[in-house]
């Protein structure tokens, strides 16, 4: 017996980039689709396409340390965040590293629609 597609009782299907398989085997596949949300609803257009495309594209390779830094920066400033990876503004000590230097290399590589 088939189930319906809204049917609750269902399980969701797996994020945009992860297969029903990645999702069972990740201890942090809820983390992640958190943070994935979170990284889709910053405030403005431009952080929602950079950190939600970066998201999408990347979350999934990131490990729990990684995760913990992107997780840090959706609880910055939205404008500070979007500064930084644009380059137009250094970034503090505390936000600095791999995590960053990767959203600021997807937004220069044509990752994200955005406005320089």
């Amino acid at each position: 017996m088939s189930r319906a597609p809204g049917d609750p009782s269902r399980p969701p299907p797996p994020a945009r980039g992860e297969s029903a398989r990645e999702s069972a085997s990740d201890p942090h596949a809820e983390w992640r689709k958190r943070l994935r949300f979170r990284a889709w609803r910053r405030g403005f257009k431009e952080a929602d396409l950079v950190m939600g495309g970066f998201a999408d594209a990347h979350l999934h390779a990131l490990d729990e340390a990684g995760l913990e830094a992107f997780e840090a920066l959706l609880h910055e400033a939205d404008q500070d965040v979007y500064d930084w990876v644009l380059g137009r503004a250094p970034a503090p000590a505390r936000a600095q590293g791999p995590v960053l230097d990767a959203i600021a290399a997807f937004a220069a590589s044509g990752g994200a629609e955005i406005k320089r």
